[in-house]
Order: structure tokens, then C-alpha cells, then sequence
């Protein structure tokens, strides 16, 4: 009967604008939460067929909804270096602290903005427990080649702000000047000897012996010297030695003519770097290239004992994190030094609005999203992560209540469309046979 297909297509207006009165309250009440997507609900018509020409049969409506999570929400500044946000397309991998606690596999899912903190245990969640997940860089602050299509090598990022390190020296330059006259027929051939301070393993402070031996001809100049080098981490024992000559032709007066291993390993003349074996590690010593000034010297002048230790601190405490446009997490040291700690890369996956939301922002990959993969930061079609910064909600306030009023008028002109059936549907009882 046309008249009861009219009373179910009311029932169905009822029921569509119901459904869209959920996603605008959802709206309006996240209006406020960082990184929320917008609810939204469309309407279908629903056609029952029928002879048009005889009777016409009302289908009603139908709605679905959905999250917009292709949607980017304006970034809003904090004083917090470990909240992030990606500014453009793209998520972040997090886990949950319960797994994290348990020892658990880890669940996986994604979000694109979270205020992190480093808890009692030094791992950096929400207040919620949200966990950061991370490729964690090699001690030397250099970061291995991670599989892309895989999240089983991301951990939770930790940053414990009561550890101590070390931070030893891998660098030193030297660019002593040795007086020309010692090399002289005729000079007394006595050492010269210098000392150069470095920073060990163990954060402790170590020293570099330097003897230089002139040799004296019997005539003229030999431009030439033996350069031994002593280790005190290594208990003062000569882990190196040297010929080094001099160059006294009038274009390149003093300067490295050339350096012969006696002992340790070889000179670079390109780069002028010597890789000095120290107690427990390697250091590069500088001490210049053939042919250029700037590097170690014969010259008459007096003994210069200049050397220097480049980088290399004392024992040094976390003081601050923060994380750049590649996704590197630095962290700042009170020493004056920094290192990459971390890399935070970006999730990208064909489809997000396929992607299956939880709460707290969240959002884990289905069979809709389609498959995902780890992006660097600003990579490919991804945007870049920022610290400072939230994601703020992508609801538009003033649009949700511009919809409000037209779902509630759509809602009570439904209400209407039954009441009228009912009376008719009334009288329809009330005929006297």
C-alpha cells in the first residue's frame, strides 16, 4: 500500500538524520581534541520499483558514515619540544604502554599529532599511553638501512635524562710549526716534544705524546723528521711512528713534502689524516695535506706545539631533545654536543580514509587502506614532522552548527511526514462500512 511506504520512508528519514546527528555531536565535542578527524554522514535515496504511471511507492533514505581522515588540521605551537605533528600527509607509528610494560609483541597503530613525555622508565608516551615508535640509531649517531615495508624494527623511543655518556674523541688536528734550523748540519739534534689532550671512552681525559726528532746531515738541510706518538690509554706505549720531510722549494716553502710510515697506519696525502689507533678506539688525526698550507710546518721560526683535540667532550648528561625536518631525534647534551638518537619516520598508506579509527586518535590498517610504508621525513608524498607542535581538530564549529539546524528541521519535518500518515492511516480506520 502507497500510504505505508510513505510511513517507512519517514521511519528512514528518521533514522538518517539520527545517524547524522551522531557525527555532528561528535564533531562539536572534539572541536577542541588534538588531532581529530571529522565525522560525516551522507544520504542515498532509495528507489523501490514500481509502475510510476499507476501508483508511485516511497523507498525513503538510507545514510552512511564516515571519518575524514585525509583531513589536515592547522598546526598550533606548544613549549613542549617532543610534541609533534605532521605538517601534510602522513602518520606516526605508536604502540600502546601496557605492551610496552608486558614485554608484549607490539601493536602497531598510527596518529598524526601527540604530546609525548618521557615517563619514570625514560619512554615517551601521552599522557593516554601512546608510545613513540622509532629506528634507533647506532651509537655513533649514525642510522642503519631499515626495511620500508615492515614495522618490526621500530622500538619505543626512551630518553633517559639521568644517563650518563661518553662522548670520546674522533678528531684531532695538528699544525705545529718545526723550526727549520734543526734539521741544519751542525744543530744539536734534540727533540722537540708536545702534548695533546683528548677525551677516552670512558669519559676520562687521556694524552697523546708527541716527539719529534730532527735529522741533522752532514751538510746542508735535510728538511727531515721522525715523529713518534705515545698513547696514555694505552700505557704510554708508541702506538705510531713517522718520517715526515718538508718541501724548500720557493712555491711550497715549508710545507708536507711527504710522510713514510715507520709504524701504525698509513698517511693520506689527499686529506692529510692519519688514523691513529688509541686505547679502545680511532682517532683521525689531521696533520694536513702534501703541498698545502695550513697543516704541520717547517719553518725558521721557533717551536710551535699547536695541536687540538676537534671534538670529544667530558662525561656528559641528556638535557634536551629535539627533532628535525628528516625525522632525526637529537638529543642535546650539557657538554655542549649532540647526536642523533632516533629516526621517526612517516607512515603513509594509499587510502586513510580506509583506515580503521580507534579512539584517542588512532587509526590501525585495514584490507581498505591499502598497504603501508615507512617514508624519511618530507619524503615522497609525505609531509614533515615538527616538534613544538599539535595537529588541531579538522571541525569546523561554525559548519557542525549550520548542520545542526538543518538536521534538526530535516528531523522534525520526518516527524511530520508520520504524523501525517497516522491521521490519515486513522481515518482510513474510522470509515463506516
Amino acid at each position: 500500500m502507497t500510504i505505508t511506504s510513505s510511513l517507512n520512508a519517514g521511519v528512514a528519514g528518521l533514522n538518517a538524520n539520527a545517524n547524522r546527528l551522531s557525527t555532528i555531536s561528535d564533531n562539536i565535542a572534539n572541536s577542541s581534541t588534538y588531532g581529530y578527524k571529522k565525522a560525516t554522514a551522507d544520504f542515498y535515496s532509495v528507489v523501490v520499483q514500481g509502475d510510476l504511471s499507476t501508483a508511485y511507492s516511497a523507498g525513503g533514505v538510507r545514510s552512511t558514515s564516515y571519518r575524514l581522515i585525509d583531513e589536515h588540521g592547522p598546526l598550533i605551537g606548544t613549549t613542549n619540544s617532543t610534541d609533534f605533528a605532521i605538517d601534510g600527509r602522513g602518520f606516526m607509528a605508536v604502540t600502546t604502554i601496557d605492551a610496552v610494560n608486558r614485554g608484549a609483541d607490539l601493536p602497531i597503530s598510527l596518529t598524526t599529532t601527540g604530546s609525548f613525555k618521557p615517563d619514570a622508565e625514560g619512554v615517551l608516551r601521552t599522557s593516554t599511553g601512546k608510545v613513540l615508535m622509532g629506528w634507533v640509531a647506532n651509537p655513533d649517531g649514525s642510522l642503519g638501512n631499515y626495511p620500508r615495508d615492515t614495522m618490526s624494527a621500530l622500538q619505543p623511543v626512551r630518553l633517559d635524562t639521568n644517563q650518563y655518556i661518553s662522548n670520546p674523541t674522533t678528531e684531532l688536528s695538528l699544525s705545529a710549526n718545526l723550526p727549520a734550523t734543526s734539521t741544519a748540519s751542525g744543530a744539536d739534534g734534540d727533540p722537540w716534544e708536545m702534548t695533546v689532550q683528548y677525551a677516552g671512552n670512558l669519559g676520562t681525559s687521556e694524552t697523546l705524546h708527541y716527539t719529534f726528532t730532527p735529522t741533522v746531515p752532514a751538510t746542508g738541510r735535510s728538511n727531515e723528521w721522525t715523529m713518534t706518538i705515545r698513547d696514555s690509554a694505552s700505557d704510554d706505549a708508541v702506538i705510531a711512528e713517522y718520517t715526515v720531510a718538508f718541501d724548500s722549494s720557493q712555491a711550497s716553502g715549508g710545507t708536507l713534502a711527504s710522510v713514510t710510515t715507520v709504524s701504525g697506519a698509513d698517511y693520506d696525502p689527499a686529506t692529510g689524516i692519519i688514523p691513529l689507533t688509541v686505547g679502545g678506539g680511532n682517532i683521525n688525526m689531521n696533520i694536513g695535506a702534501v703541498g698545502v698550507t695550513g697543516g704541520m710546518t717547517q719553518l725558521s721560526q721557533d717551536f710551535a706545539p699547536i695541536g687540538k683535540a676537534i671534538n670529544g667532550t667530558p662525561v656528559a648528561r641528556l638535557v634536551s631533545v629535539n627533532i628535525d625536518d628528516n625525522g632525526y631525534l637529537t638529543a642535546n647534551y650539557d657538554q655542549g654536543f649532540s647526536k642523533v638518537i632516533y629516526q621517526i619516520p612517516v607512515v603513509d598508506v594509499p587510502n586513510p580514509n580506509g583506515l580503521i579509527s580507534h579512539s584517542d586518535q588512532t587509526y590501525e590498517i585495514s584490507a581498505e587502506s591499502g598497504a603501508f610504508y615507512l617514508w624519511d621525513s618530507g619524503d615522497g608524498p609525505t609531509g614533515k614532522m615538527v616538534g613544538y607542535s599539535q595537529e588541531q581538530s579538522t571541525t569546523d564549529v561554525t559548519t557542525e552548527l549550520t548542520n545542526l539546524i538543518t538536521t534538526q528541521r530535516a528531523y522534525s519535518s520526518n516527524v511530520k511526514v508520520i504524523q501525517t500518515v497516522d491521521e490519515m492511516l486513522q481515518e482510513t480506520a474510522n470509515l463506516k462500512r
